[in-house]
């Protein structure tokens, strides 16, 4: 219900429409003429939903609301039904009173607006607590999303410069180098970054276009080491269109390549992949480059990524690095798709 003094017409509505229902069933009943019935507890509804409403502007601080409410509606009731049956009998009231079922007349109205009135009234105020609490929940909801997207998106503007300068980086040393290979991993970088600067933006990828992207990144990465590096994508078809946070396999492949792969004398092999377990979601990129303890520790990289995919997935999303006999590392991501807290 409203808060206002006055009740709305809906609400008019609503009381007259159960009010006539009442008046239509108690006459049924008592064989009484249903007119007479809809005469005496139409006015007397209306004057209930007048202290209904009344009572949500006019109370006590230190009573609550719906206490309020279902007070004053007890106390209009009374004086409501005592002028109901008084006023149609101007000049005789008092007669018709102080006779027995004058007296009674008044009380059976009486009794049968408090049991009905405060029945509907108790409805009422039970639906409209639900309806703030389904607001409220609604309003909770739509914060949470609007708090996870702005957090996804700060640790995402953090992961693109570091990617970008590793990449930069790399071209950097051909240049240096003298490489005939420079100009055209510059060209590849080019057309790399055309193809991926408009995800660098976006809040969800699919898992198609992450080894789409993580495959360009790849070639490029051959261009620099042709003899050193090789690599295998293996993801289950059922799974390329998992919704994933932008860059999330490319930051474990770039850790492979930056701490596996450079590092070992012989180059290595990056394999990326994923898959169902157990009803949740696989994902890892292994290498058999130095490994974990010659390896850098993890870094601002990794710990991101896993930030992020608890943002997106909660707290029971994980993370897990797992060395490879005889060397290398293998960085497994766990989560369930069905949970998700992203849009």
């Amino acid at each position: 219900m409203s808060r206002t003094r006055l009740p709305t017409w809906r609400q008019i509505a609503a009381v007259e429409l159960y009010t006539i229902c009442v008046a239509w069933g108690l006459t049924s009943l008592t064989r009484q003429p249903f007119l007479d019935g809809v005469l005496h507890m139409i006015p007397l509804s209306l004057a209930q939903l007048l202290a209904f409403c009344a009572a949500g502007a006019w109370r006590p601080s230190w009573l609550p609301q719906s206490l309020a409410r279902l007070l004053y509606l007890s106390l209009i009731t009374p004086p409501a039904a005592l002028a109901i049956i008084a006023l149609p009998r101007i000049g005789r009231a008092s007669a018709y009173l102080g006779k027995s079922y004058g007296l009674a007349s008044v009380i059976a109205l009486t009794l049968i607006g408090l049991i009905f009135g405060l029945l509907f009234a108790s409805v009422a105020l039970y639906l409209q607590r639900k309806a703030r609490e389904r607001a409220a929940e609604r309003e909770r909801i739509a914060l949470e999303r609007d708090l996870l997207d702005a957090r996804l998106r700060l640790l995402q503007a953090q992961i693109e410069p570091h990617f970008l300068f590793n990449t930069l980086a790399n071209v950097l040393a051909l240049v240096e180098s003298g490489s005939p290979r420079a100009a055209p991993v510059l060209r590849h970088l080019i057309a790399y970054l055309r193809a991926a600067m408009p995800r660098l933006e976006q809040t969800q990828a699919s898992l198609e276009q992450e080894l789409q992207l993580v495959r360009a990144y790849l070639e490029l990465m051959c261009m620099r080491m042709p003899d050193r590096l090789q690599f295998k994508l293996d993801a289950a078809a059922e799974l390329l269109s998992l919704p994933l946070p932008p860059m999330l396999l490319l930051t474990l492949v770039e850790n492979a390549v930056k701490h596996g792969i450079d590092p070992a004398m012989h180059g290595g092999m990056i394999e990326v992949g994923a898959q169902r377990q157990d009803g949740r979601v696989l994902l890892w990129v292994a290498d058999n480059g130095v490994g974990l303890s010659e390896s850098a520790q993890p870094g601002a990289g990794l710990t991101n990524l896993k930030a992020r995919l608890q943002a997106c997935y909660g707290a029971q999303a994980r993370l897990e690095l797992l060395e490879v006999a005889p060397h290398g590392l293998r960085v497994e991501l766990h989560f369930d798709d069905k949970q998700a807290l992203c849009p």
